[in-house]
């Protein structure tokens, strides 16, 4: 393994991430129409403009009614009321419910003026016809049952979703529900993302001797999607000065809001990823202690952050994982950008002793016992397999020299 550059310090995780999302700023907020912030942070707080529901009404099929009548009415000696009139949802019924009276009522309508409680369809017994029908009820009910009362959910003037929450399906609805056809919401992070190397074709074309096909540009783009970006592909720069200036021009131009690039940050003679940030803009820090992912890059041309990943995809993506993503959701109002975890017990014993925090690529099972975590199979930085089989990553700390089979670890879900 090739020294570090010691003009750079050699950071934590914890202190890589800290530096970075301090340059990261939260974009400015937008309107957008409602089904379009699905997954998004609203960026104001919504008030209710009425009551929900505005008026007292019915929860469910069948008559209202005045619960004073019904009591003293037992099976042997049931009420007898007149029903008055039939009321669907979406109509008012303009008269009252007097004494012995009784309005047959469909889910969500009003509840009649002088009506109190609703008595379902089944438990009353009905008699008469049409214009002299009668329902029999033979026991006492407690007012204001199967009743929704005015501003029973939300009222007027309410904070019903305050700024900073994530708006889920519930939340759309809430929208709707106090007529907002639209919402401020925090913009969506453009991310342009730039592959480096001589040895790169895309991957539609076949790879000629000594060249691989562009993975890192696709899996980034897609991990992007996933934390709410829109990914901005700028194809693949040459390891030479001009191509990759180009390229970070063209990101710049495309309006991005953090500039990725995978490759070119190691100490190689033709990484010169590093070389061109330098002059084209800053650079923070290179080393993180990590494996895989010990080179990265965090720095910054026009003002936009710039993260500088390993050109091995495993190594790259996790490394977006742990660094981008979380700028990704701080970027959109997101507070809380940890991963979803879970504890499981090793399956096999894990030798290491290069002081670094590892992350292996394991599959979950369920057993008797809880959770066991199962590597992978080889966990180079090359081996892209090791991501497709896992379902997680499980973190081995810096100071673990050797962990036994059963050993419990933390394992991030990649789900």
């Amino acid at each position: 393994m090739a020294e570090r550059d010691s003009s750079y310090p050699l950071l934590s995780v914890e202190e890589a991430l800290e530096r970075f999302l301090a340059r990261v700023p939260l974009l400015p907020a937008e309107p957008r129409p409602i089904l379009e912030c699905l997954d998004r942070v609203l960026a104001e707080d919504v008030m209710a403009d009425r009551d929900v529901p505005p008026l007292a009404n019915s929860a469910m099929d069948g008559y209202a009614l005045r619960a004073a009548d019904l009591e003293g009415a037992t099976a042997e000696a049931p009420v007898r009321l007149d029903v008055i009139a039939e009321l669907p949802a979406g109509k008012v019924f303009a008269g009252l419910v007097g004494p012995g009276q009784a309005v047959r009522i469909m889910t969500g309508a009003p509840i009649p003026g002088g009506a109190d409680t609703v008595v379902r369809f089944e438990d009353v017994a009905e008699s008469g016809s049409a214009g002299d029908r009668q329902v029999l009820i033979s026991r006492p009910v407690r007012r204001g049952s199967n009743v929704r009362q005015a501003g029973e959910d939300v009222r007027a003037g309410q904070v019903v979703l305050p700024k900073g929450t994530r708006l889920r399906p519930q939340e759309i609805g809430m929208l709707a529900s106090v007529g907002r056809v639209e919402a401020m919401v925090y913009r969506r992070p453009r991310v342009a993302i730039l592959g480096t190397g001589d040895e790169l074709v895309s991957a539609g074309e076949q790879p000629g001797p000594g060249q691989i096909r562009d993975i890192n540009s696709y899996a980034c783009a897609a991990q992007a999607l996933r934390a709410g970006a829109t990914p901005i592909l700028l194809g693949i720069a040459a390891d030479r000065r001009d191509p990759l200036a180009a390229g970070i021009r063209r990101g710049l131009e495309a309006g991005a809001d953090l500039f990725i690039t995978s490759g070119g940050v190691s100490v190689g003679d033709f990484d010169l990823v590093k070389r061109v940030l330098a002059t084209e803009g800053q650079i923070d820090f290179w080393w993180v202690n990590m494996k895989p992912g010990k080179p990265l890059a965090f720095g910054s041309v026009g003002g936009v952050p710039l993260l500088g990943l390993p050109g091995n995809p495993v190594a790259a993506m996790i490394s977006f994982d742990l660094f981008a993503r979380p700028a990704l959701r701080k970027m959109q109002g997101f507070t809380d950008w940890t991963w979803p975890e879970l504890t499981a017990r090793l399956a096999s014993a894990i030798e290491r002793k290069d002081g670094r925090r590892h992350y292996l690529r394991v599959r979950l099972r369920r057993t008797e016992e809880g959770w066991q975590a199962d590597l992978t199979g080889d966990q180079g930085s090359g081996i892209l397999n090791s991501m497709v089989q896992a379902d997680g990553l499980a973190v081995i700390p810096e100071q673990a020299e050797r962990l036994p089979a059963g050993a419990q670890v933390r394992v991030l879900l990649l789900e």
